[in-house]
């Protein structure tokens, strides 16, 4: 809607346009009137749309015609003004002024016109009889009003019109000559009826008619203003209502309906609360909502944002197969202006058999978009009615902006959900196999993926620890000497080599020798093809040489050629290494000789499965429970040593008051010829032996329950 309203009246010398603007002000016909009145501008708090009003007069007398010209450019709604008592003065606005108008307006901004009769109190009979033949032969004409400057009779009608003429123009919605509204009016109020309709039945029931009201005018209606909104649809319209809900027939004979009444402010009213403009195109503060995103930082869809995207696939998932079909997809997406999905999101994220997305691959790239552009995102989410449906202020309080990982690094947690994986590799290495196989797809169903359908993105789902996260992977094109900041940017680093191929691993080691060696960016060696005969390596040492000497894990085994979907661990390690950046110091900390050990212990288990040893015996060791028993049987037996000690010649007396007041102080007061008495390890022995028997009965207990 527009910001201020300028109306200009123009006409004849005499028919009384300065006096109109003056009646308007002081609320009484003036006794002077001047050749021209100044520009008056009304207050928004005053005006019945609350949008401030400026009113121009023109004169002749004082007036040249470049500065009319100025004025028509400059004007949202001209005033037309004619005396009803004067014929000329009307012979004159097909004659004069409506061409003067349209030779000095842009052809495709057409200003409203309103046809004023003045001076109605000097004759008894009416002029709209002369009037209505040029209003049906200029569609540019809005409205004719009669009224008298001196008995004030609809003075403030008059500019009420020329206001609601600008803020509410019936030329985008109405054609005239056909009797019918316009197609981009329909196209708009067909997405409106789409994105109300909240179980895709293509009918608006009672709740659904109640939500567009309450959402359009802030009140519900009445039961009975609803049963009559039905009824006449139903009188005018075969079609228009189906199992007592409205139809998008009877949606739109409604809305043709007000406009003909001259209620054209209702259908406004809905259309800019759906984000349209005044030339029914979607505004861009509508689709664009300021989301600040500083560096460093990502963005991701909140719950909230989450249960509005569900909503949205069970509306359209008629067939309850957790699946969209192309039709089902198609069907989702038209209330876009275009289709923003291609051929290349099937093999982006997960698909069913048939080559469907499913519900999870639907979230997952739902989940890309906004990790990737933010601002598409958002013009997405306008286009379904998120602020609508969800009843949130904007698109933007769906998205929630990460902190820094800088922070994450200092604090050593992270609240993300989506970690950015970057896949480099010379050509030929299996990059895009790995990728593809992330979504479940072995070497067999890759072949048949074409060429032009090839996506550079994977994304799906990983467990790690029990909570869902969401790896993204990212081929990167392997152009060695020009790798952006984009391409070194992100949570992981995976560098494929081909076993098979003698001069692949050279590819990795040159890009981590590059960009990698100083960068706290975990980075993990894949070596790909492990199906295949593996080949010496033409580099200065072997691939495991090459991690060692550069503290990395080993490199990871891996190979798409299977008869069943390939394994998924290797992707819950990447997950793993990805939300824990600072537990991975391999660079500067860690002893080779304990790679196995050490470095497992430190990513908490890279399997990350529960299931094996090392979690189970990982869970056990780390519970409240087994923390507070260790706790006490430490001091029992400590005191138990002590007291022993203190029986014996040996034990100064001074200590066991020491140990009673600091008990932490038990191995800076114990002497070395005291902790090699017999007495002193034969009761450790037992503690130790108790304590062990204790914690594989509770590690068989719990390996049972599994």
């Amino acid at each position: 809607m527009r910001k201020d309203v300028r109306i200009l009246l123009v006409g004849e010398p005499k028919v009384g346009k300065t006096s109109l603007i003056m009646s308007l002000v002081s609320e009484e016909f003036p006794n002077v009137v001047p050749y021209r009145a100044e520009e008056i501008t009304i207050p928004a708090d005053v005006t019945p749309e609350r949008v401030p009003t400026h009113i121009v007069d023109y004169s002749e007398a004082e007036q040249t015609d470049e500065q009319l010209f100025q004025e028509i450019s400059k004007a949202n709604v001209i005033c037309i003004v004619y005396s009803v008592n004067n014929k000329t003065s009307i012979e004159k606005v097909t004659s004069h002024w409506i061409p003067l108008i349209t030779e000095n307006t842009d052809k495709d901004s057409r200003v409203p016109l309103i046809l004023v009769g003045n001076k109605s109190d000097l004759v008894e009979h009416s002029s709209m009889e002369t009037i209505l033949p040029i209003m049906n032969q200029y569609s540019e004409i809005e409205t004719c009003v009669e009224c008298s400057a001196k008995n004030l009779k609809n003075i403030s009608e008059l500019f009420y019109y020329a206001q609601k003429a600008v803020l509410h123009p019936t030329g985008p919605l109405y054609c005239p000559e056909k009797k019918d509204m316009k197609p981009l009016c329909v196209k708009a109020l067909t997405r409106i009826f789409k994105v109300s309709d909240l179980d895709n039945d293509g009918i608006l029931n009672d709740n659904e008619l109640n939500f567009f009201q309450r959402t359009c005018f802030n009140t519900p209606l009445e039961p009975q203003a609803l049963e009559d909104v039905k009824n006449v649809v139903r009188k005018n319209l075969n079609d228009g209502v189906c199992d007592n809900g409205l139809t998008l027939k009877g949606f739109l004979f409604l809305h043709t309906l007000f406009i003909q009444r001259g209620r054209h402010e209702t259908t406004w009213t809905v259309l800019r609360r759906f984000g349209y403009d005044d030339d029914l195109e979607l505004n861009q503060d509508y689709l664009f909502p300021p989301l600040k995103v500083p560096p460093d930082c990502t963005t991701e869809l909140n719950h909230n944002a989450y249960l509005f995207l569900q909503s949205i696939f069970d509306k359209h998932d008629k067939d309850r197969d957790c699946a969209l079909s192309p039709e089902e997809l198609r069907d989702l997406f038209d209330v876009f202006p275009y289709m923003p999905w291609g051929p290349d999101v099937n093999n982006t994220v997960c698909t069913n058999d048939q080559g469907w997305i499913t519900y999870q691959g639907y979230l997952s790239q739902w989940t890309l978009t906004t990790y990737l552009d933010v601002q598409r995102c958002l013009e997405y989410l306008g286009y379904l009615g998120y602020s609508i449906i969800a009843e949130q202020e904007s698109q933007a309080s769906g998205i929630t902006v990460t902190r820094d990982k800088k922070i994450d690094l200092q604090k050593k947690q992270t609240q993300r959900s989506v970690f950015r994986c970057n896949v480099f590799g010379d050509i030929g290495c299996g990059k895009s196999g790995f990728l593809q196989a992330f979504l479940g797809r072995n070497l067999m169903f890759q072949k048949t993926i074409r060429e032009e359908h090839r996506s550079y993105y994977a994304i799906s789902t990983t467990y790690v620890y029990g909570q869902e996260k969401y790896l993204l992977l990212h081929e990167v094109f392997p152009d060695f000497d020009y790798l952006s900041d984009a391409d070194l940017a992100c949570d992981i680093v995976c560098l494929v080599y081909d076993v098979s191929n003698p001069y692949s691993f050279d590819y990795c080691a040159k890009v981590f020798k590059q960009y990698f060696t100083d960068s706290k960016t975990p980075c993990m060696i894949i070596a790909a093809k492990s199906d295949l005969p593996e080949i010496k390596q033409m580099y200065g040492c072997s691939p495991l040489e090459f991690c060692r000497r550069h503290r990395m894990p080993p490199p990871q085994s891996f190979t798409c050629n299977t008869a069943a979907a390939p394994s998924r661990d290797i992707y819950t390690k990447l997950t793993t290494m990805a939300m824990y950046p600072y537990v991975y110091t391999l660079h500067s900390t860690f002893n080779l000789h304990f790679r196995h050990t050490k470095f497992h212990a430190r990513l908490r288990c890279m399997c990350t499965c529960n299931r094996c040893t090392f979690c189970l015996c990982q869970n056990f060791l780390n519970s409240e429970l087994l923390q507070m028993v260790r706790a006490k049987l430490f001091a029992v037996l400590g005191f138990a040593i002590f007291f022993q000690l203190y029986l014996s010649t040996t034990f100064p007396s001074h200590c066991l008051c020491i140990y009673l007041s600091q008990p932490s102080l038990f191995n800076r007061h114990v002497s070395q010829a005291d902790l090699t008495t017999s007495t002193f390890w034969l009761r450790a022995s037992v503690g130790a032996t108790v304590f062990a028997v204790l914690g594989f009965t509770m590690y068989r207990v719990l390996l049972k329950q599994r």
